[in-house]
């Protein structure tokens, strides 16, 4: 059974979560507390140099880490990762996207405003994350106007790896009533058998 060492509050972990419950994945999820410190200590970074979560243990040699990486391990084989070809490529395009033009933006501005209570010597940094946010956004935006999902009309990896942070991005400040796809796609990615939701009680 795959243990995944993790925290609902994050994104990033969420992420394998849904995944795991879409595909009825046996696991054990391990707590890590992150503000404690846990991802630094000896036994944790065995399993990952970069001390971060969250982290799959596939077997007693075997971790993977690095969130979109994970999805495509768990995937391998299901209708959430095509086969091959131009379709794959779209979802590891979007996924890069996630990663470098929307995570950067909307889950760093939801870390200083939600985890740390937007401090004064951070304001000035929530700020400047709103245009680059609200540009992910319009992206997505304007793809769900022509197709129901990220790539075409079933879900994928790439719609798991970009609503993991996007659904909660009003935490961050980010005004969601101006993206009426983004927000019916939410519903479409909740009526999916095995849902779960994100935890955040605290963050």
């Amino acid at each position: 059974m795959y243990k995944v060492y993790g925290d609902m509050l994050s994104g990033n972990c969420y992420k394998i979560k849904l995944l795991m419950q879409f595909l009825k994945i046996e696991h054990e999820w391990i707590h890590i507390n992150i503000l404690e410190g846990e991802t630094h200590t000896k036994e944790f970074v065995v399993m990952n140099t970069n001390a971060k979560i969250p982290v799959l243990q596939i077997n007693d040699e075997e971790y993977l880490s690095e969130s979109n990486a994970i999805l495509n391990f768990l995937a391998e084989g299901t209708e959430f990762l095509p086969d091959s070809g131009y379709k794959r490529a779209k979802v590891l395009e979007w996924q890069f996207f996630e990663q470098y033009s929307h995570e950067p933006f909307i889950a760093v501005a939801r870390y200083i405003k939600k985890y740390l209570g937007l401090p004064d010597d951070r304001r000035q940094e929530f700020e400047s994350k709103q245009e680059g946010g609200h540009k992910a956004l319009a992206i997505m935006e304007a793809q769900l106007e022509d197709t129901d999902f990220l790539v075409g009309d079933s879900p994928t990896i790439a719609d798991i790896s970009l609503y993991a942070y996007t659904h909660v991005a009003e935490d961050g400040g980010f005004d969601l009533q101006g993206y009426p796809n983004i927000k019916n796609w939410f519903l479409k990615i909740e009526a999916l058998p095995g849902y779960v939701m994100m935890d955040r009680a605290n963050g």
